[in-house]
């Protein structure tokens, strides 16, 4: 199947053919012909399956068709759940949009508001946005969604993940009624299908990829191993494997920033990124790693959400996921576009009950390796004992904290209350 026999117009394939596609993928062959025909769709798509063209393609060619609105008013809107994703959405319909008249830019929060308040009054057609700062700049009169005629929901079911299901609902009391509506998300869940039922019209429902399930030219390796000795560990893979392309997720924030500084202390170029890091920060970490000047992306999974790495050859499990699908998706960054890849996760004695969990989500077993020089030697007793030290830890910052607002420091949940957390 050609992009020609899906009913692309000449101006889009002239843009696919720039980007050297030669034949669509699967959610592509599926999707677009029935976006073309103003459906509602929902979609079940992994990340790097080519979901972004499947939406992008036909919702420029459906606005391409239509005459220009005076003022160029948002007609297509695309919510997605972090600035990255954010940020690679908005450059795919800028590539495909190049030989059409149509506009788009994107916003989200971290960064200055301004820049995008002015792109918006210069007009554009098709929006990309995080939900906090598109409720933000509508808030403030800064632009308008009257006119919206198709909604994108992105990776719904990392949206709802970090909680902006209120969000979502308040954007949607927003639009017209009368629209087109696209919900793409990798599984889904009961709340999904929730979401799912309370606003898209007579859905066709589309499926890339049974869901939860892996890519299959991904090699699983797992490697059991006392939690002290993972940064060991982890140097050693990298550095006698002379890997120069790595993404590894942790568990937490924090996490990410100790084993990065440990890996530059191993003269490993090495950079983290979370929600704590600026967009800034952020933006030239992915850079870096991208162009090679960085070998190791330490990455929670809220960061790494929707990061598109083309070829990326590993990805390591610093720490399992406590949620076993997110570890589908921590592995699906390699393995795309034909190519084979590697996935690594590193399993210390409390992380068991979780690679079960995984195994049973996978329908597969994933037997572990022991090397040599990191013979296993943790006991259950010495597990529970950290655990319960880290609990007693927890609560004493959380009193030290509750003692430091008492003293009339500006409280967290003031903040929030103010917006301050949205992305």
């Amino acid at each position: 199947m050609s992009f020609k026999s899906l009913g692309l117009s000449d101006a889009l394939l002239k843009a696919i053919s720039k980007k050297g596609y030669e034949t669509p993928s699967v959610i592509q062959q599926k999707a677009i012909p029935l976006i073309l025909e103003q459906k509602d769709v929902l979609a079940s798509a992994q990340t790097g399956s080519g979901k972004t063209a499947g939406f992008a393609l036909p919702i420029l060619q459906i606005l391409n068709n239509e005459p220009p609105l005076r003022r160029r008013p948002v007609r297509a809107l695309i919510l997605t759940p972090t600035r990255e994703l954010a940020a690679q959405v908005q450059d795919e319909f800028k590539e495909y949009s190049e030989f059409t008249d149509l506009r788009s830019t994107v916003i989200f929060g971290g960064v200055g508001a301004n820049p995008q308040i002015n792109a918006l009054r210069n007009g554009v057609d098709i929006l990309v946005a995080t939900p906090g700062r598109l409720l933000d700049l509508e808030n403030q009169g800064a632009l308008s969604l009257s006119k919206v005629e198709i909604l994108v929901l992105d990776e719904a079911d990392r949206m709802l993940d970090m909680g902006f299901l209120r969000d979502i609902k308040k954007v949607l009391a927003l639009l017209p009624s009368k629209r087109q509506n696209l919900l793409f998300s990798a599984t889904f869940s009961k709340e999904i299908k929730k979401l799912a039922n309370e606003f898209l019209h007579h859905p066709v429902l589309v499926e890339a990829t049974p869901e939860n399930t892996t890519v299959e030219k991904i090699h699983q390796t797992v490697y059991r191993v006392d939690k002290a000795q993972k940064t060991d560990l982890i140097i050693k893979l990298i550095s006698e494997g002379n890997w120069q392309q790595v993404l590894v997720f942790t568990r937490t924030k924090h996490g990410a920033n100790r084993l990065s500084e440990k890996l530059e202390k191993a003269k490993i170029t090495s950079a983290a990124i979370h929600g704590n890091k600026s967009q800034g920060a952020r933006t030239r970490a992915l850079s870096g790693f991208k162009e090679g000047k960085v070998r190791v992306l330490v990455a929670t999974d809220i960061a790494a959400r929707g990061l598109d790495i083309p070829l990326l050859p590993h990805v390591i499990n610093f720490e399992l996921p406590n949620i076993s699908e997110d570890y589908v998706h921590r592995i699906g960054r390699t393995g795309r576009a034909g190519a084979s890849g590697e996935a690594l996760s590193l399993v210390s004695l409390d992380e068991v009950g979780y690679l079960k969990d995984i195994e049973k989500l996978i329908g597969e077993r994933l037997q572990p390796k022991i090397l040599s020089d990191f013979q296993p030697t943790e006991t259950m007793a010495e597990v529970k004992a950290a655990e319960a030290e880290k609990k007693k830890e927890k609560a004493r910052r959380q009193s030290r904290g509750r003692n430091s607002g008492d003293r009339g420091g500006t409280s967290s949940k003031g903040q929030a209350k103010r917006g301050g957390g949205r992305r």
